[in-house]
């Protein structure tokens, strides 16, 4: 089989596609023919050797894929040959084949084609657990979500509107915020262009925002948290800006707010039934057409260099596949 390799850590450009041996499941495993996979920004840290897994060189990039189960290993009673599932893995998934867990794999809804689906479980699923799990979203709620234009950004304006809340997207520019103003944001701030806490009190009427998703980090997220209503809730989900930021512990005492970390990778180990039942409660929203991937752009597999600098240089909004077939 094909697969798109890191031999040394550095950036995309230094990937190279080869041939390499085809993998065997093991117990409790299944084997899945790949057809599309997601590209997401933890495969960009990945290959640099700056995300939290450092797999052992070389290896391939990649953690959600959508396919065809191939084969099926011992002990295994959930799939069968021929299933189309979803998959997700830390890595391993920009390749042509790609072993998992059976319980790390999600049945693809009839309506869903591959490459909405490789774009489905990492960023919906991340998006459902913060929004759902950790924020407690209410109906009625106001919820600002900072780089709203990425994969996780536009998945947490749907997810937040099919939960009941009004929707403040902030965004650089306004191709982007176009787009979150399709995806159903009730506001639009270009956070380039207007001061995000002078946009925020004009729109909250002073009031402040019940939840903030921030997967960016950097300087916007103290003004963020100082736009926070009495009892609001910080999601920390990223720092696609590469800057962890060092906010003021004043700001939630004065505020009685709470700053709730978001790692969803984690919770699919430590609490893989409540995982499951997310799954499940976002496949019906999309079935319901309440949710669905914004596809930026496909690419062949031997482009996945191309794919992850797209997503380094922050041209993309929503999501970009890999595909295999092309």
């Amino acid at each position: 089989m094909r697969a798109v390799l890191c031999k040394e850590l550095g950036m995309p450009d230094s990937l190279v596609l080869e041939e390499v041996p085809d993998l065997v499941p093991d117990a409790g495993q299944v084997l899945i023919s790949v057809q599309a996979c997601g590209v997401n920004f933890p495969d960009t840290l990945i290959i640099q050797g700056k995300y939290q897994f450092k797999p052992d060189l070389p290896f391939s990039p990649g953690g959600e894929v959508a396919g065809v189960v191939k084969q099926v290993g011992p002990d295994v009673h959930s799939l069968k040959v021929g299933d189309r599932v979803i998959a997700f893995s830390t890595w391993g998934g920009f390749a042509e084949e790609l072993v998992v867990d059976q319980s790390r794999t999600v049945m693809i809804s009839d309506k869903m084609d591959f490459e909405r689906a490789s774009a489905f479980v990492l960023t919906y699923g991340t998006s459902y657990h913060a929004l759902k799990d950790r924020a407690l979203l209410r109906a009625g709620e106001t919820l600002l979500v900072l780089g709203a234009s990425g994969g996780v950004g536009i998945a947490a304006i749907q997810l937040g509107k099919a939960l009941g809340a009004t929707v403040i997207a902030a965004a650089s520019n306004a191709e982007k915020l176009s787009v979150c103003k399709q995806s159903g944001a009730d506001h639009l701030i270009n956070y380039s262009e207007s001061d995000l806490r002078q946009s925020v009190k004009e729109i909250t009427q002073g009031r402040g925002v019940d939840v903030v998703y921030d997967p960016v980090g950097g300087s916007f997220s103290e003004k963020a948290l100082r736009d926070m209503s009495w009892g609001g809730r910080f999601l920390v989900v990223g720092f696609a800006s590469g800057e962890i930021p060092k906010v003021p512990l004043n700001l939630p005492l004065l505020k009685g707010c709470s700053v709730v970390g978001v790692f969803w990778g984690e919770f699919t180990k430590r609490e893989p039934e409540l995982n499951r039942k997310n799954n499940q409660e976002l496949m019906d929203l999309f079935d319901q057409g309440k949710i669905s991937p914004h596809i930026h752009k496909v690419y062949p597999l031997e482009r996945a260099g191309e794919a992850l600098n797209e997503l380094l240089q922050k041209r993309v909004i929503g999501k970009v596949v890999l595909s295999t077939s092309r």
